[in-house]
């Protein structure tokens, strides 16, 4: 009769319950693994027969077969160490009590039974609750803020000797300090405060509005007119991640092989244009996050979008559009949540000086328009704020007094305006049409103003769902219950690339 013995295993983010089923036969000491085990899993085998030879537990004469269950689903890392040892004990009689099916096992093995951290093990931990799992048993790492993590009981242990103690009731495995973290920082850290940026009014209230609803922004100005010191200083402005985010955003990094290090902020990515699709969107033989999937719950922001190749612009509509993003390979396919804020910054022309009264533009008209063509309509579609930046002149602009903490202020009463609205943690930006319409809807005079408007400026419905997302956000700011006609006013001018005034008085 074969052992079965509980851990978890990952596709992406989504874990799956997997059963580690061991039997044992009368022959030479091997030990065969099957289930579509990877290379690292393979050699599980050489590291628990060593660890279990070491520790005096005999399997001489003992054939051991082990089976990962279920046997259709690729397994790939080394976490799957502990549970295969716990369930060879199990089978030979060294662990004399049951092993409950909602236990589990994760954790590497070193060849003196040492049990290790691996990559993807907080990720596996937030799995294991989700599938129902009460006691889990796994290595301590630091890095990881356990006492965040509710709901699920967890053993944290140095050695495979402490897990056999504690199963047969011999030894209760001691608690460690469940949170040794770097200190968090704080938004101070952020050495770019917006009370720092002189001039630019309006690109700071764009850039509030945005931060307050999950707005995507494009900027676009000469060189050296402050689009990327606007958006470096955008997350100072942005709320602290919730508990919740912040375990998603770190779960996505340790995947990737990376420690998060900006804890408790948002995080805030920025690829260099030369950065491949694989980069940028996430993949490889083993798929692994991208940088899209890096700034989840962040900012992604594309300095020189323009020089980005096309076809990889294009590969963001889909993730900018449903907030995930889906890797299919031969063997495994995942998929990976990307709810970001984009903040594009672009020239208005190769040589950036288009419309500009200091420099003279070399680029003809061609260029210029196959510049633009870059970005292609249906990704300008899924950009909410169209910001048409220029030069000023600094010693004639009073000093904008507001603080990033004060707008910081601003925008997280908005936000929180949104999550009360919604009841769930979710945005202007990011909330389904129908839930948006249905707690704020357009008047009829509105509505008129908004399709005739939309023809003039042959905006698609996408487009018009973006006005009335932002006009949302923007009334939000300002402690309406309803959308306002100004608010409205400033979301269709906000939509303007050229950021003309449109006056709902004239139309209405």
């Amino acid at each position: 009769m074969s052992v079965k013995v509980s851990s978890v295993g990952l596709m992406g983010l989504e874990g799956y319950k997997l059963q580690v089923e061991v039997h044992t036969s009368n022959g030479p000491p091997t030990m065969t693994i099957i289930g579509l085990p990877d290379a690292s899993i393979k050699e599980s085998k050489e590291r628990v027969m060593s660890a279990l030879q070491l520790l005096d537990y005999s399997i001489s004469a003992q054939r051991i077969i082990v089976n990962l269950i279920p046997s259709e689903q690729r397994k790939n890392g080394p976490l799957f160490d502990l549970a295969i040892a716990i369930g060879i004990l199990k089978k030979l009689r060294f662990i004399k009590k049951e092993i409950p099916e909602d236990v589990a096992f994760l954790g590497a093995l070193s060849l003196d039974g040492t049990v290790l951290n691996a990559e993807g093990l907080l990720p596996a931990v937030i799995a294991a609750k989700k599938l129902g799992i009460k006691r889990l048993f796994l290595p301590y790492d630091p890095a990881i803020p356990f006492r965040m993590i509710q709901g699920i009981e967890l053993i944290l242990i140095e050695h495979l000797n402490e897990v056999v103690q504690h199963l047969n009731g011999e030894k209760v495995a001691p608690q460690k300090v469940l949170n040794h973290m770097e200190q968090e920082k704080d938004h101070s850290t952020f050495v770019k405060d917006f009370y720092h940026i002189i001039g630019q009014s309006q690109a700071k209230r764009a850039l509030e509005i945005a931060a307050a609803g999950e707005h995507n922004v494009l900027m676009s100005g000469p060189p050296g007119c402050g689009k990327s010191l606007m958006a470096e200083s955008f997350p100072s402005i942005l709320p602290s991640l919730t508990n919740s985010s912040l375990l998603e955003v770190m779960s996505l990094h340790q995947l990737a092989g990376l420690q998060y290090s900006q804890y408790p902020l948002p995080p805030f990515r920025s690829p260099h244009h030369s950065s491949s699709s694989i980069a940028l969107i996430g993949g490889g033989s083993q798929p692994k996050p991208g940088e899209i999937s890096l700034a989840h719950k962040g900012i992604l922001f594309l300095d020189e979008m323009a020089e980005f190749p096309k076809k990889t612009l294009e590969m963001l509509r889909q993730p900018m559009e449903t907030g995930t993003v889906t890797i299919s390979r031969v063997h495994s396919k995942v998929t990976y949540p990307t709810s970001f804020i984009l903040i594009g910054a672009t020239n208005p022309c190769p040589c950036g000086y288009y419309g500009s009264h200091r420099y003279y533009c070399s680029c003809s008209r061609k260029q210029i328009l196959h510049y633009h063509n870059r970005i292609s309509g249906p990704v300008y579609d899924r950009i909410d704020i169209l910001l048409s930046m220029k030069s000023e002149n600094l010693d004639q602009k009073e000093h904008h007094k507001d603080t990033s903490n004060d707008i910081r202020e601003r925008v997280t009463k908005a936000r929180n305006r949104q999550y009360l609205r919604y009841k769930k943690e979710i945005s202007n930006a990011k909330v389904p049409y129908e839930q948006l319409i249905e707690h704020t809807p357009l008047s009829q005079e509105q509505k008129k103003m908004l399709t005739q408007i939309s023809v003039e400026q042959d905006w698609s419905n996408r487009a018009q769902l973006k006005v009335i997302r932002l006009a949302r956000t923007i009334s939000d700011l300002e402690g309406d219950d309803y959308i306002t006609n100004q608010a409205l006013e400033e979301a269709m001018t906000l939509r303007n690339f050229n950021n003309k005034s449109i006056h709902l008085k004239k139309m209405i």
